[in-house]
């Protein structure tokens, strides 16, 4: 009888352990304890203190676009280990291992569709595949994207949030670099805009190539924008940096972004600064 009863006992306090699990979700910015529902409803924005969390490729296809009108191009293409590259683990692991957990093939997404009625091309970066980090294929994909303006005469927009070069691809990698402001170079050329959105985080070679270089620097509250991050320039350069360094406000402070957008005004923001650049 009395094992019985440690067992059902058990069993109860096993119960009560997981009954919120999934069903509750603590804010880490200000420790409050809310319903999951209500997180997801509010674009995965904190009801109490509108922290930014980050929100899906995919889902902001939804937020931005106009229903039914996103075709995606180039989803065909895939990472390769080029360079045979290993750390702890094949580089050809990590890529199937990503794909698995993300369910997309690379960090990125491009395509056409509306906003507000305007025929556009769009790019987003897919952080749940190896933090967004920018390979061959990324690089490719994103220098067809302002291809793919130029050919069709649309603005191209464009949401970064990543880590930066992919380094599983060396030099390879860098070099899109390089290659996405070229093709970013010819779109200017031709007086179409380019409508940089900058998320959390967007840092390494993304930042220093293509992503602030749009005609309209949007960014996200308290996104962290930069190279290196913080605590790399301060090992570096052994002082301390300033309160709030390489996040959003910062960089509005400094002329390196021209407007912090919330998540809920972005998709009015984007189409006020297309209508201002074209019409």
């Amino acid at each position: 009888m009395a094992l019985f009863t440690k067992r059902k006992a058990s069993k109860d306090a096993s119960e009560k352990r997981t009954l919120g699990r999934g069903v509750f979700r603590l804010c880490e910015s200000c420790q409050q304890t809310l319903k999951a529902e209500e997180f997801a409803d509010n674009l995965e924005v904190c009801p109490q203190c509108d922290h930014h969390y980050k929100l899906s490729a995919e889902a902001w296809v939804d937020l931005l676009l106009d229903p039914g009108s996103f075709q995606e191009h180039d989803d065909h293409l895939e990472p390769t280990d080029a360079l045979g590259f290993v750390d702890s683990k094949k580089y050809s692991d990590r890529i199937v291992q990503s794909r698995k957990k993300s369910g997309v093939k690379d960090a990125f997404m491009s395509g056409g569709g509306r906003m507000v009625g305007r025929d556009v091309q769009i790019g987003l970066f897919v952080f749940r595949f190896m933090g967004g980090s920018m390979g061959s294929v990324v690089g490719e994909k994103i220098t067809r994207l302002f291809e793919r303006g130029l050919e069709t005469k649309q603005p191209v927009i464009l949401l970064s949030a990543s880590g930066g070069a992919r380094m599983q691809e060396g030099a390879l990698s860098l070099m899109q670099m390089a290659k996405s402001v070229a093709a970013l170079g010819r779109l200017r050329e031709a007086g179409l805009p380019f409508v940089s959105v900058l998320l959390n985080p967007t840092t390494g070679g993304v930042a220093a190539s293509f992503a602030l270089l749009g005609d309209v620097n949007i960014a996200e509250p308290k996104a962290l924008i930069g190279f290196a991050g913080p605590r790399v320039i301060e090992q570096t350069i052994r002082q301390q940096l300033p309160e709030g360094f390489q996040r959003a406000e910062f960089l509005l402070e400094h002329g390196m972004v021209d407007r912090i957008a919330h998540r809920h005004e972005m998709r009015a923001t984007i189409a006020r600064m297309l209508s201002h650049l074209l019409d």
